[in-house]
């Protein structure tokens, strides 16, 4: 039989992987706008290195205030994985997600503004 080369099995991997992780959900259980601010929680029943890679990956990330587009690119993983997984995450009290206050349907001025210096920071 012939084994696929070590880099083509290592990049079909890392595209298969995150959504074994979801359980093949694509989709958050609670709704999550990629706008939606996110911050590590403190939870102190659970033992950071008993999470997965993924969770503790998050988690450092969400120690500054940060949207889900932006762990979604940090992390180099697909959005809908990554709204799956931090949706997750908080229903087990593991990160905040702070959603973004409308007014009159505009979203906040001030969360566009550190949404775009993110992005250009990246």
């Amino acid at each position: 039989m012939n084994e696929p080369p070590p880099q083509a099995k290592s990049g079909r991997d890392r595209l298969i992987r995150p959504y074994a992780v979801t359980g093949g959900r694509t989709a958050p259980r609670t709704q999550l706008a990629l706008e939606a601010l996110v911050s590590s929680a403190t939870a102190p029943s659970v033992d950071p290195s008993m999470l997965s890679t993924e969770y503790q990956a998050i988690s450092m990330l969400c120690r500054q205030l940060r949207s889900v587009a932006e762990v979604s690119a940090l992390l180099r993983m697909p959005l809908g994985v990554t709204r799956v997984l931090i949706a997750d995450m908080a229903a087990e009290g593991l990160v905040q997600i702070h959603h973004p206050s409308l007014d009159a349907g505009k979203p906040d001025l001030n969360l566009l503004e550190r949404v775009l210096s993110g992005l250009r920071r990246l």
